[in-house]
Order: C-alpha cells, then sequence, then structure tokens
C-alpha cells in the first residue's frame, strides 16, 4: 500500500463561518442524499486531496473504573458491564504500542484513559508518554476527561499536539446519556485547551436514541466554536451489554453518512474521522463516508475497550477505493 505526503491548502479563518443556525443546518440534513453527498463532496475537495485518509491508533492506557455515568461506556464504575480496572500502563509498554502504529502507518498515537479528571501524579506519567511518541516523530493526542488551568498548560509545554473531549450528543439530550457532569463542563475544557493553543478533538455518538435535530444542534456547537476542532470525530454507538445504552435501536446507515456529509459542509477544513462503530458497517457504507467527506480513520483492531475494523481489512478497503495513508 503505497503512502501519500498531501500538502492542504491554505484555509484562512476567513472562508470559516461559526454563525451557523439550526435551520440552515437542518435544511442541509433533509437535502435529498444525493445533493448533500455532491455538496459535500465538492467542499472537501477544496480543502483536501480527495483521495487521501489520515490514520491514527488509540490505546487505552488505563482501564476501568472512571466516575463518570456515560451510558454509553463499559468503563463506567456505574455499570456492570464485565471490565476489569486496571492500573496506568507503564511509559515503556505504552511506547512499544506506539512504535508498532508508526510502523503500520499511522501518524498520531492517541492515549486515553478513564478519568473524570487526572491526578497530578498520573499526569506527569502522561506527560513521559507523549514526549515518547513525540519524539518517534508522531503527533500525539491524548483524552484524560477534563482539565484545569495548570494542567492544560503542562500538557502544551509537553508538546501534546491534540487533545480528545468529545461533546457527544446535543445540549439538550445530554443528560439523557450523562448525569455526572454538565455539557457546559465538557465546552469549558474544550476553550480551555484551544485558548492554550492545543489543537482540539471532538465530536459525537451517534445512535443513542437521539433524533436528527439532536444530531444536527452537536455538529452547531462544534462548527460555531471560535475555532473549529482540528479533528471531529463522528462515532456509532457501540451497543455494550450492561450499560443503559445497551439495548438502543439501530441508526439507519444512511443517516449516519448524512451526519458526515454535514460536518463536512459546517467544517470544511477540519479533519473528520471514522471511529467507533466501524467493525459493524459494510464496506459500501464507509466508501459513501469517504465520498461524504470523513478523510480520517482510527487503525488498529481496538478502540479503547471495543473492537475496531482490523488493519488488514483496512488495507485492503484502501486499496480497493483507491485511497492513500497521508504520511
Amino acid at each position: 500500500m503505497s503512502q501519500a505526503s498531501t500538502a492542504r491548502p491554505l484555509v484562512t479563518p476567513s472562508t470559516l463561518r461559526h454563525d451557523w443556525p439550526m435551520d440552515e443546518i437542518e435544511a442541509l440534513f433533509a437535502l435529498p442524499f444525493n445533493e448533500l453527498l455532491f455538496r459535500a463532496h465538492s467542499v472537501h475537495r477544496e480543502h483536501f486531496e480527495p483521495n487521501t485518509v489520515q490514520v491514527s491508533t488509540l490505546l487505552n492506557i488505563k482501564t476501568g473504573g472512571c466516575a463518570e455515568n456515560c451510558g454509553y461506556c463499559s468503563q463506567s464504575a456505574h455499570f456492570d458491564a464485565g471490565m476489569e480496572r486496571e492500573a496506568l500502563l507503564a511509559v515503556e509498554e505504552v511506547l512499544d504500542a506506539a512504535r508498532a502504529a508508526r510502523d503500520g502507518g499511522a501518524t498520531r498515537f492517541c492515549m486515553g484513559a478513564a478519568w473524570r479528571k487526572p491526578k497530578q501524579k498520573d499526569l506527569e506519567v502522561v506527560i513521559a508518554m507523549i514526549q515518547g511518541v513525540k519524539g518517534m516523530g508522531m503527533e500525539a493526542c491524548v483524552t484524560l476527561g477534563m482539565l484545569d488551568d495548570d494542567q492544560v498548560a503542562q500538557l502544551r509545554e509537553a508538546g501534546l499536539d491534540y487533545y480528545n473531549h468529545n461533546i457527544d450528543t446535543s445540549p439538550e439530550y445530554y443528560d439523557q446519556v450523562v448525569t455526572t457532569r454538565k455539557f457546559s463542563d465538557r465546552i469549558e475544557t474544550i476553550n480551555r485547551v484551544s485558548e492554550a493553543g492545543i489543537k482540539v478533538c471532538s465530536g459525537g455518538i451517534l445512535g443513542m436514541g437521539e433524533g436528527r435535530r439532536d444530531r444536527a444542534a452537536m455538529l452547531q456547537e462544534l462548527a460555531n466554536l471560535p475555532e473549529h476542532p482540528g479533528s471531529v470525530p463522528i462515532n456509532l454507538l457501540v451497543k455494550v451489554p450492561g450499560t443503559p445504552l445497551g439495548d438502543s435501536p439501530d441508526l439507519d446507515i444512511f443517516e449516519f453518512v448524512r451526519t458526515i456529509a454535514v460536518a463536512r459542509l459546517l467544517m470544511p477544513a477540519s479533519y473528520v474521522r471514522l471511529s467507533a462503530g466501524r467493525q459493524t458497517m459494510h464496506d459500501e457504507a464507509q466508501a459513501l463516508c469517504f465520498f461524504a467527506g470523513a478523510n480520517s480513520l482510527f487503525y488498529g483492531d481496538k478502540l479503547l475497550t471495543t473492537e475496531n475494523a482490523t488493519t488488514d481489512h483496512d488495507r485492503q478497503l484502501f486499496e480497493r477505493l483507491g485511497l492513500q495513508i497521508e504520511t
């Protein structure tokens, strides 16, 4: 599989909108499917090489025992999802995984820990991981929960490239998913990270029983931030037995593709990432997502604690679609 080094066209802040009203976003969702995809693909081609995909690898560096009660999460201490609590991984173990990810084509290594907020002693270990990943020539991303100003400053000093902090869903539907924190808590952390000069990775989860208006409102929140997230992961709910959302009804895959397309139209210069749930998608659905503007994905056999499409299968799909890995 060949790899491509691509230079992104210059995108100035003046070309991006941060004032999307709800009625305009809902009108995009309501377009005929082919018209929506045509518009999204056209915008995608203005800002990215259309046949290149950025790949990231995600590693769970601390499993289980989280104090939050996110209804989709197997790692919450509030639910019995069969997940054993594990300690923070050793630095060298994480760096071994990062080397393997780099050798497999990943350009960004993402590390996730099941915390509401990191403790200082744990943050120091994570900083050593970040520095090690950066030393390999990869971008480093972490998701550690909520952060205060001092923690953000330490991560910035360590050279962190991206901080992941998903908003999950709309402000109106948020308390149907999690009640141990507020939607505003997520926005506050995102703003804190962005103001410090660290790029933001933030998206949501589809298929949690939300309606189309909630999906539109979630994207509105992201698109109307002072700066668009550099990466926008769009997840399809992985239904975990033992969690409150484990029996959620299936989401129409065309609705998922529509959300990818609208995300591309609202945030044309952001990477839109296919994240959790890909292992249940047919190749044809993923191909539609790539056409609609998805140009990033998580690469590897597992995402935190859930299964992911295998690396071999992804490479075969890239070959069939003529996609190259961004370097």
